[in-house]
């Protein structure tokens, strides 16, 4: 970032002002049949209004979220994807991805409407086993963008996995 520039001049949009506070933002819109970005899943830090049909949500290092994107014009759906993210500290490298701010830890990536579906139906699944999105494994994301981009459904997150994760968890450290 440029530290040359006179005071009061302001780069880098909505975003600037919330880059040094070692969050990870967010900018979701919502404009009716044309353009929706929203968080499935996650815990939200802080929240922004920026208009009333945008703002910035932010998350700390380590939380995990799902951010969907769709949008559309006079011919049909354009965009249609959700992608799960872990939120990085200042220190560790992440991968950019658009409306995210610095970028994340990518556990899932899909893209299409039929296998955005199944991604949310996987998500309904956890919540169903009892689990709160945000707290599965990590692993878990990965293997379900695996199966599903590979044509496959994914297993089932289980209070059992859930059990595995957290006692694997304690044992790293």
């Amino acid at each position: 970032m440029n530290d040359d520039r006179p005071p009061g001049v302001r780069a880098g949009g909505a975003f600037s002002a919330l880059a040094r506070d070692g969050l990870t933002h967010v900018e979701v819109t919502w404009i009716e049949k044309r353009l929706e970005h929203w968080i499935r899943f996650g815990r939200i830090a802080k929240d922004r209004i920026l208009s009333r049909r945008t703002r910035v949500v932010s998350f700390r290092p380590g939380a995990i979220f799902a951010f969907v994107r769709w949008a559309s014009n006079d011919f049909g759906t354009i965009v249609s994807r959700i992608d799960v993210v872990r939120a990085v500290a200042a220190n560790e490298p992440y991968i950019t991805l658009p409306f995210v701010r610095p970028g994340g830890d990518i556990l899932l990536k899909i893209e299409g409407w039929p296998k955005v579906r199944q991604v949310l139906a996987a998500i309904d699944a956890v919540e169903a086993a009892g689990v709160d999105p945000c707290d599965a494994a990590p692993d878990h994301w990965r293997h379900v963008h695996q199966r599903i981009t590979a044509g496959h459904q994914p297993r089932l997150y289980t209070a059992e996995r859930h059990t595995a994760w957290l006692k694997r968890r304690e044992i790293e450290g």
